[in-house]
């Protein structure tokens, strides 16, 4: 396997408090679960070393919860750890999500030195009535600290996040989010329309809370590329904005196939033709991280016809969408050999268009493409 690209995802799945709307997993903790669940990552890095270490490592993604509730100092022992015994290459894109209301400068510059070079900041809204519905840990004070300290301390890519269909949000008070998030003039934005997720705060008080309709929110999806247009950004997939050359590398390779391994609890994984998940179970993940093929957890092999499907859903949320000629030559058919009736649907009605060999949605098919998407399953 040497030579292989693969992917690196690190999951840390503690936060200070769950938001209203999170169905992550992710949870409080006491510090002594915190330092149990570390070392037990750190056993699972090295455990599976001896079967990755040899690939070419070409992105690595902090996520979670929220990985800076952990010390600066253990996420930097963590990285050092995986650079010690993977084969990160040099240019390798080290990202890390953070809240701004557990990270201070100091904690950047730490990062910075130790080879992270892209943060995902979690603003959500620039509004402090929308972060407090939203359960967020933070005002937006908060966060522009935290963006201005990522600055001093060298960080030269930075997404942040938004959020938008919230309870009780206008067009206008998103609008003031997007510009106000602009005018600073991160490399990435990432703007994701509210979803109630079963198991939430947000879920149980569905029937009683005043969200945007099917209209508006997609007149807010809308906003997102006029308004961030205006500032330089250009959409490259369905819910994300970068300036030229700072799309995220990591999230591209998820939707064009590249091969990655999930470590830490819960996480996924797609690796040498399987599909699994790490245990959800955070006492058995403690206790079993030396042994990861005991922490393997619905492991299948990914058929043709699922690969097939997957090809077009994950390609067909990037802007440029899916080349004809790279799946004729991955399966052997031509996309309209497999998916002909879709295809001309949704070309015929102007939701899709074909062109230059790809096969991709228009502006009118991204604002509905979780409808379309579920006919290439």
């Amino acid at each position: 396997m040497t030579g292989d690209a693969l992917e690196l995802y690190i999951h840390i799945p503690f936060c200070v408090r769950k938001c209203a709307y999170c169905d992550f997993l992710s949870f409080p903790a006491e510090e002594t679960v915190r330092r149990a669940y570390t070392e037990a990552l750190e056993k699972e890095i090295t455990a599976l070393a001896e079967r990755y270490g040899g690939r070419k490592t070409v992105s690595i993604f902090f996520g979670g919860g929220t990985p800076t509730v952990l010390p600066a100092s253990d996420l930097v022992r963590i990285l050092t750890l995986i650079k010690e015994y993977y084969q990160v290459e040099e240019d390798a894109e080290v990202s890390l999500e953070c809240n701004p209301g557990t990270v201070k400068t100091e904690d950047f510059r730490l990062l910075k030195e130790a080879g992270f070079n892209r943060l995902s900041i979690g603003c959500q809204s620039t509004r402090e009535e929308e972060l407090l519905l939203l359960g967020r840990i933070h005002g937006h004070a908060d966060f522009l600290k935290a963006f201005e300290g990522a600055r001093q301390a060298g960080f030269d890519n930075i997404s942040v996040d938004l959020m938008f269909a919230l309870p009780g949000q206008s067009r206008e008070a998103f609008r003031e989010s997007l510009r106000k998030t602009a005018a600073l003039s991160p490399e990435h934005i990432s703007a994701y329309s509210l979803i109630l997720e079963e198991g939430t705060p947000f879920y149980e008080r569905r029937n009683e809370l005043v969200v945007p309709s099917e209209e508006e929110e997609a007149g807010m999806y809308e906003d997102c590329a006029a308004v961030l247009g205006e500032y330089g950004f250009h959409r490259y997939e369905i819910s994300n904005y970068a300036k030229e050359g700072f799309e995220c590398r990591h999230n591209t390779g998820y939707w064009t196939g590249v091969p990655y391994l999930g470590l830490g609890l819960g996480s996924s994984s797609f690796a040498e033709g399987l599909r699994y998940e790490n245990t959800r179970d955070l006492r058995e993940y403690i206790s079993l991280a030396g042994e990861p093929d005991r922490l393997r957890r619905n492991v299948r092999a990914v058929g043709r016809a699922e690969a097939m499907g997957e090809f077009m859903i994950l390609g067909l949320r990037l802007v440029r969408g899916v080349s004809e000629a790279e799946f004729t030559e991955r399966f052997g058919e031509s996309p309209d050999a497999v998916f002909g009736p879709a295809l001309d649907k949704y070309v015929k009605t102007g939701f899709m268009k074909r062109e230059n060999g790809r096969i991709s949605l228009t502006e009118k098919g991204f604002p509905v493409s979780n409808y379309i998407l579920a006919d290439f399953v």
